[in-house]
């Protein structure tokens, strides 16, 4: 029997088909027909699935046994159907039990404290109905304000910048429009590792079209072999980059100066803002040793992109910086200047991280958004000020959904201190991992691959995936629905078809048309929101999704920093920049694809690249430590590497037991408490065990 549904990776959100045998999956696979993958998968789409029957998958509740005794009163009347010992330090119980204990401890908890107590964190790897239904509770039934998803720590300066500039904080293109276009430009994304079907149709048009392709990033990646221009830029120098991008167009007469006019607001005061700012000329550039070459080289890609039709690509490598959201409106105004938005093969496309980041955005759970981009009757708190209430004991519990916070966030040292600090602690996810190990209670639920639900990609587009195997494990959504029942309000809901009736009702700008019925007709291609009677797959074709219609101009000046400001005053830094990214195999805390055997077998470790200009200092060190200010790794195996620039290393993050995590503090995009994951600086040392 052959199943279509949607992959549980990545934002680019293919389409698969599993073949499965006696409730076992035998190979999953694409159609050729299918719109996003076209019949192609990445090895985590095609190998990623074994996860499934893995011996450690969580496939029950469970309770600490030192929750339960240091809540003996408040549990006494309970008559726990059954408690099997776990290890020493859980109970495996019923999920009625489980219930039972979260509604009553919560109760206790905001019956004290108040609602404002608890707080709700994750969703993103969930579907659309279950992020949904979560804030729901969060908001409407306990009656706190403070929901949060791991847009946090990826794109939300994406939404922050598209949104302040031309009203909508999401893709404007579908991916199929690669090949309307005429010239690309991929800045801090790894594509070929963090979204490879997206890669492939760049390769294509490179390949057989002759689409010319910018690379502009702190090192060579693959992608970089395929580029007519790799420009190796400095740390945090994404913001000055993009200035002087538009210096160039407007110093140069390359504006549109037809759609600046007609579509635009505030450009006078952009355009004398930026011709006066020092820092924006490509000439200053003059004043950093070994960046020197950037100047003519900005200037070509500039040109080019303003002359043709032409998409701009970016991932973390523009968000996760101090300046992150500023970085994002830099690049909506490049857009702006050129008229390289609102028709096919031009665009603005932020390549979203997780299967369902998007959607979980869309659907509300954010602090300062109700579904469809409202605003809340209360704003709540951001995740970084939620772990700082942690600390200071003010929020008492907290409800996490398939995001460990306790591996991918910044500054692991004042978490795993916060989350010690919590009365109650409730996690549902498919394995142990670093957030179980503080956790109180904990679900095994289902995985995208085992359940019915909405997935919105990186460019809008919602699937409905269904179950490929059956599994006794309740969804995500389930399980808040009957902690709310015991907590005092039945939502009323059967079926997941039931709350995306509901999400469609909050949410009908984006949602309103698009049924379980049409999604279920489309499963293969899918639709792009907004969906009423058809779906849009080009945003701003005549007007922005603004209160006016225009787009605007928000100049940000780029204030020297870092790398950039070492090199200014010594021309030459001592110590080393350090950058992170993700590998092909795995998916951000490799949860899934650790327990994949062959993807895991491929990369078992977290690896240092060093340049090979600093091969003699790292000549006989085959392993070192990484210390910054707030931590230090574990020791790492260092590989040197031609792609990486003097004095700048690079690691991924996926393995918890490599400690990257550690050496990340609280600074972070100043609008939006996005931790600044992209640039730290760090001594190294050696290992203890080498003393």
């Amino acid at each position: 029997m052959i199943i279509d549904s949607v992959c549980t990776y990545c934002g680019v959100g293919c389409d698969i088909s599993a073949e499965v045998e006696d409730n076992k999956i035998q190979k999953i696979f694409a159609k050729e027909e299918g719109t996003v993958s076209q019949g192609r998968l990445c090895i985590k789409g095609k190998q990623g699935w074994d996860f499934l029957t893995h011996a450690k998958r969580l496939r029950n509740a469970r309770v600490r046994k030192s929750f339960l005794n240091k809540n003996a009163a408040l549990f006494a009347d309970l008559d726990m159907d059954y408690l099997e010992p776990v290890g020493t330090e859980w109970y495996e119980i019923s999920y009625e039990s489980a219930y039972e204990l979260v509604a009553r401890k919560l109760k206790a908890i905001t019956g004290e404290h108040g609602p404002h107590s608890f707080a709700a964190i994750g969703g993103a790897r969930t579907s659309c109905e279950s992020s949904y239904l979560f804030q729901h509770f969060t908001r409407h039934v306990v009656g706190s304000p403070h929901v949060d998803n791991c847009a946090r720590v990826c794109h939300s300066p994406s939404l922050k910048g598209m949104r302040t500039t031309i009203g909508e904080g999401a893709a404007t293109n579908p991916f199929d429009d690669i090949y309307e276009t005429e010239y690309m430009i991929a800045m801090g994304t790894n594509t070929t590792e963090g979204h490879p079907i997206v890669a492939n149709r760049m390769l294509d048009v490179i390949k057989n079209k002759g689409v010319e392709l910018a690379v502009l990033d702190v090192r060579r990646i693959q992608l970089s072999k395929s580029a007519t221009n790799h420009l190796s830029i400095p740390y945090e120098a994404n913001l000055m980059i993009l200035n002087m991008m538009a210096y160039v167009i407007i110093s140069e007469n390359l504006v549109n100066t037809e759609f600046i006019a007609s579509r635009t607001k505030g450009y006078a005061e952009y355009k004398n803002a930026i011709l006066n700012d020092p820092y924006a000329n490509p000439e200053y550039l003059l004043q950093i040793p070994g960046y020197e070459s950037l100047i003519d080289e900005i200037r070509e890609v500039a040109r080019k992109y303003a002359t043709r039709k032409s998409l701009f690509f970016w991932g973390l490598g523009i968000t996760e910086h101090l300046d992150g959201s500023y970085a994002v409106m830099a690049i909506t105004h490049l857009a702006l200047l050129t008229g390289n938005i609102g028709k096919r093969g031009a665009g603005l496309m932020p390549l979203r991280g997780q299967n369902n980041v998007q959607g979980t955005c869309d659907v509300g759970m954010l602090p300062y958004y109700a579904p469809d981009y409202q605003t809340p009757k209360e704003i709540g708190m951001m995740t970084p000020d939620i772990i700082d209430a942690m600390g200071r004991g003010e929020i008492k519990a907290l409800y996490n959904i398939s995001e460990d916070i306790a591996h991918i966030h910044p500054n692991q040292n004042k978490i795993h201190a916060a989350l010690g600090n919590l009365e109650l602690l409730v996690v549902n996810e498919l394995f142990d991992n670093e957030i179980t190990k503080f956790a109180d209670i904990v679900f095994g639920v289902k995985s995208a691959y085992e359940k019915t639900g909405v997935y919105v990609n990186a460019e809008r587009r919602l699937h409905l995936s269904q179950p490929l195997v059956n599994v006794r494990m309740p969804d995500d959504w389930e399980v808040i629905a009957e902690i709310s029942k015991r907590y005092g309000t039945d939502l009323g809901f059967k079926t997941s078809r039931d709350v995306w009736k509901a999400v469609r009702i909050d949410a009908p700008i984006r949602f309103g048309g698009a049924s379980y019925e049409k999604l279920e007709a489309n499963r293969l291609r899918g639709l792009q929101w907004p969906v009423q009677e058809e779906d849009l797959p080009v945003l701003h074709i005549d007007a922005f999704r603004t209160k006016d219609g225009l787009g605007s101009f928000r100049y940000k000046q780029y204030e020297p920093r870092g790398q950039v400001e070492e090199l200014l005053k010594a021309s030459a830094h001592n110590g080393y920049y350090l950058t992170t990214g993700r590998v092909l195999v795995h998916y951000n805390n490799a949860a899934q694809t650790n327990m994949c055997e062959k993807l895991h077998r491929s990369h078992d470790e977290d690896t240092l690249l060093v340049s090979v200009e600093d091969a003699d200092f790292f000549e006989y060190k085959d392993f070192v430590v990484l210390r910054s200010e707030y931590g230090e790794s574990a020791p790492l195996r260092v590989k040197v590497s031609t792609t990486i620039k003097k004095g700048t290393m690079f690691t991924s993050f996926h393995h918890s037991k490599s400690r990257i995590n550690f050496l990340f503090g609280d600074e972070s995009d100043e609008l939006i408490r996005t931790a600044r994951f992209k640039s730290i600086k760090v001594e190294v040392i050696k290992p203890d065990y080498l003393d």
